[in-house]
């Protein structure tokens, strides 16, 4: 066991671990994050996905070593001051989800999409989301969401610089 302070969703935190013990572990069980879901354990189906350093990541096949002094970001920090992200809003508004237990990290992953490609085409978004799977089958709706997301997002930015 080794000692590792992790910057989670802005707030540090302190854990004992194996360093090659999966960030997912670490996140659901020492810090009761447990948003990031447990899905395949061989990052393939973008369940655990989180932001690491603002980049999406597969956290059951991150150790926390490797995660160690980067920002972590989990479906708990997408959130802002009690407010939906614009990922979050638009999924909602779309009904991008039925069983919703790949719904955090697609919405992590699409965060990431967004921050890269403020307005991405259907094929950035098929790109970016390859290997987030849902088994309800919702993909157009994941499709429309994240379009709306990127509307909702440059409405705010116009609203923002017009008030200067």
């Amino acid at each position: 066991m080794a000692d590792f302070t992790l910057l989670v969703n802005g707030a540090p935190y302190r854990v004992q671990a194996a360093p090659e013990e999966p960030l997912l572990t670490v996140l659901r069980n020492r810090l009761q994050l447990t948003g990031t879901k447990f899905g395949c354990g061989e990052g393939e189906c973008g369940a655990c996905t989180v932001l690491l350093s603002g980049k999406a990541a597969r956290s059951c096949i991150t150790t926390v070593s490797s995660a160690a002094g980067s920002e972590i970001i989990t479906i708990e920090g997408i959130e802002r001051h009690g407010q939906l992200s614009p990922v979050q809003q638009a999924f909602l508004e779309e009904g991008a989800f039925q069983c919703a237990y790949c719904t955090t990290g697609m919405i992590v992953a699409a965060t990431s999409l967004l921050q890269d490609h403020p307005h991405p085409t259907d094929e950035q978004i098929l790109t970016a989301m390859d290997g987030n799977i849902c088994r309800c089958g919702t993909y157009p709706r994941i499709l429309a969401a994240i379009h709306r997301a990127s509307a909702i997002m440059a409405q705010k930015k116009g609203a923002d610089h017009a008030r200067g």
